[in-house]
């Protein structure tokens, strides 16, 4: 009876298929096969030996996450505007205070001059 139990396990062991890792752009082009060309999902599931259930879970977060592809695109841009935004304030600033230094070095100098220690 054990003998014939373990060789039913190494059966059903040897009859499983290996599991298929599927990168996200494959993911991408299964999903847009099935959303843009109409192909059933239990046609595209057999194909590619998926159980349902991965594939629409597949599709639920391509929808859940779908506003990162838009949000990616903005971000950049927007971050390169702050960041010149903010350089060029600091730039104003330091322009501000070398001009403050300059002139507060020119009356120190006449004031020495002026007590003559120049």
């Amino acid at each position: 009876m054990r003998k014939e139990r373990k060789r039913m396990r190494k059966e059903r062991k040897r009859m499983r298929k290996e599991r298929k890792h599927f990168t996200p752009e494959e993911k991408v082009t299964i999903l847009r096969r099935h959303l843009l060309d109409k192909a059933p999902v239990s046609e595209l599931c057999e194909e590619l030996g998926l159980r349902p259930t991965v594939f629409y879970r597949w599709q639920k977060e391509l929808f859940e996450n779908g506003t990162a592809a838009f949000q990616a695109q903005e971000r950049p841009h927007r971050q390169v505007e702050e960041k010149q935004k903010r350089i060029e304030f600091l730039e104003k600033k330091v322009q501000t205070k070398d001009e403050v230094l300059a002139e507060l070095m020119a009356e120190h100098i006449a004031l020495k001059k002026s007590l003559g220690e120049l």
